[in-house]
């Protein structure tokens, strides 16, 4: 194993309990009880499954920007390439399902993750190979999917076939054993990226190149194939959120998606992991999904603050946090 590997075992692997790591989780429970003392309904049984199965869109996509962030990259394409990636679906099913029927469902699903991981791989290969920095590319590509999904439907919406929509409705709205399928999926997504950041190889070379990439580099890592995959595991993340918002609205349209980087960059920083890289907690980034939309959702309970001023209290939350994440280091 490198020296830069063996720097971030402490990071990826330790098994001592830090304050900081537990700090989304006390957040989130700080919140539930605050929600819980303004509104009696916001405990309610219907009310809480709505708030964790709505966050799972984000906390699917942001397992996947965790990696990004990681090693020192960002995504800003993450909005934008969902709905590309919807529409591209959409199109798919719509076309297959005359010969298919049901079953243009799945392979419409194959086709998205294939879409959303070549988006992903595009990204990173021009950031690698191009060696432009990320912000910078996937504030290109932003624009690029965003005038492509514009493009596909005339800017209005492109709709699910009607034949397909009772068939594909209970993977958004049905349950298994009570627990929501997209809840569902986002543990599997979430036990996923945290076995492969903590317990391989490649996980272990992500956390050294975020931390120094010349160290990394001169240890023996291939730094451009570490950041390459973390955006193809970011375009896949982003292709399985996208097959559990069609059966939604069952539609895309060029709004579709609009400020979720900003959402998933936020869950990901309050979450533990470090803007700069080098650090990084899968179960932190889905602690913080939830806090984004339990705050919404008390936000809307409560009646002391507008709904419309949501993205405004994330966009200060995400200022707060890197603050904190200063402060901490500083200390």
């Amino acid at each position: 194993m490198s020296s830069a590997e063996i720097a971030s075992l402490p990071e990826s692997e330790g098994f001592k309990i830090r304050w900081g790591d537990l700090a989304p989780f006390i957040a989130l429970g700080v919140i539930i009880l605050l929600g819980t003392m303004i509104n009696s309904n916001f405990m309610s049984a219907n009310n809480l499954l709505n708030v964790i199965t709505r966050s799972a869109f984000i906390a699917i996509i942001g397992v996947g920007a965790t990696f990004v962030i990681a090693t020192g990259g960002l995504d800003l394409s993450i909005g934008s390439m969902l709905a590309f990636v919807v529409g591209i679906m959409i199109m798919a099913m719509n076309a297959l399902a005359p010969a298919l029927g049901p079953w243009a469902i799945p392979a419409g699903a194959v086709v998205a993750l294939v879409v959303g991981s070549l988006c992903g791989l595009l990204n990173g290969l021009i950031v690698t190979v191009g060696r432009i920095e990320p912000f910078i590319v996937t504030l290109g590509t932003m624009g690029i999917f965003r005038a492509l999904i514009t493009y596909m439907t005339d800017g209005g919406s492109l709709s699910i076939d009607r034949s397909l929509r009772s068939a594909y409705r209970p993977l958004y709205f049905g349950d298994f054993l009570g627990v929501p399928y997209p809840v569902i999926i986002t543990l599997v997504i979430a036990l996923l990226g945290a076995f492969i950041l903590y317990r391989t190889k490649y996980g272990r070379r992500v956390t050294a190149v975020g931390s120094n990439s010349d160290v990394a580099r001169f240890s023996g890592v291939h730094v451009g194939g570490v950041r390459t995959m973390a955006f193809v595991i970011q375009g896949f993340c982003v292709a399985v959120a996208a097959i559990c918002y069609v059966p939604r609205l069952g539609a895309a349209t060029p709004t579709t998606g609009q400020l979720w980087e900003l959402q998933v960059i936020t869950a990901v920083v309050i979450g533990g992991t470090l803007l700069r890289g080098g650090k990084a907690h899968i179960w932190g980034t889905v602690a913080g999904a939830l806090i984004l939309e339990v705050i919404a959702n008390v936000m809307v309970l409560s009646d002391m603050v507008s709904e419309y001023l949501v993205a405004a209290v994330q966009g200060a939350i995400i200022i707060i946090a890197m603050l904190a994440h200063r402060f901490t280091s500083s200390r």
